[in-house]
Order: structure tokens, then C-alpha cells, then sequence
């Protein structure tokens, strides 16, 4: 639980992070700013079904512009989150979880590979991110682990 814990510490420190090198770029890229919405919105699907909820009313890949909104969904993740995690007993996370993806196709995965999902899943699209701000001559966000646990 420690491990995962400063694991999402991290994750939602890397989100703000990235949101604020996607600001200070002022990119207009749409591709950019759907792949960062997408983070924000997986990450509230993947809550929601840890809770127990469907997830069919969210779309993974829409066009935005406002980074305002996706922040504040950041933030409610992180908040929420927070709430879930404190919540949840050791043994709670090698229970299963039964949820329908996007395509309504059932699943069933334990508490533990999906909060790991969503930590693995952020990390690898900042890495997209951060490329594609270096490609536009923009400064990439340090999210690195390591850089975390220095502050």
C-alpha cells in the first residue's frame, strides 16, 4: 500500500506537471491536447469502475482546448483518489473487480492492475506528450520518478 501510494503521489505531481508545460508552450497542437484530456478522462473511468460504476458515459478521444477543465478534472482524480485509496484494506486489492470497457465488453481485473494501469498508462503518454512538446520547440515537463523524490 506505501508503494502504491507514493506511486499515485507521483501521478498526480507528474499531471500538474505536464499541464503546466503544456500552458507555458501555449501549443495549439489538437492531437496534444486530446492525448492530455484522454489521461485525465482515463483516469476517471478506471476510478470509477474501481468504485463500482459504469463508465459508458465518458469519451475517451474528444477534441478540447481547454486546459482550465481538464485541470480541474486532475484535480478531482487526485482528490478522489485519495479518497479511495485511503479506504481501501490490503487484502481489498487483490479482490476483483468486474467492469465493462468502452465497448461494453465485460472484464474482470483486480484492484491492484488497475491502479497500476492507470499509473503505467499516465506515465506513458507524458512521454508522448513531452515528445511532442520537444518536437515543437517547446520545453518538455520533468516527470521522472526520481525527480519526484527529491522535492
Amino acid at each position: 500500500m506505501k508503494t502504491i501510494k507514493c506511486m499515485m503521489d507521483h501521478l498526480y505531481w507528474a499531471d500538474g506537471r505536464i499541464l503546466d508545460a503544456l500552458e507555458e508552450s501555449k501549443t495549439k497542437n489538437k492531437d496534444l491536447l486530446k492525448l492530455v484530456r484522454h489521461v485525465a478522462v482515463a483516469e476517471r473511468v478506471w476510478l470509477d469502475r474501481l468504485q463500482g460504476k459504469g463508465s459508458a458515459q465518458y469519451s475517451l478521444w474528444e477534441e478540447t482546448e481547454d486546459l482550465t477543465a481538464i485541470r480541474a478534472m486532475f484535480e478531482e482524480n487526485a482528490e478522489q483518489y485519495r479518497i479511495y485509496i485511503e479506504g481501501l484494506k490490503k487484502f481489498e486489492l487483490d479482490e476483483m473487480i468486474h467492469y465493462e470497457n468502452q465497448s461494453g465488453v465485460l472484464f474482470r481485473t483486480s484492484a491492484r492492475d488497475i491502479l497500476l494501469q492507470v499509473l503505467l498508462h499516465g506515465q506513458y503518454h507524458r512521454g508522448q506528450i513531452n515528445r511532442a512538446l520537444r518536437i515543437e520547440s517547446s520545453e518538455p515537463a520533468q516527470v521522472d520518478y526520481i525527480t519526484f523524490t527529491r522535492l
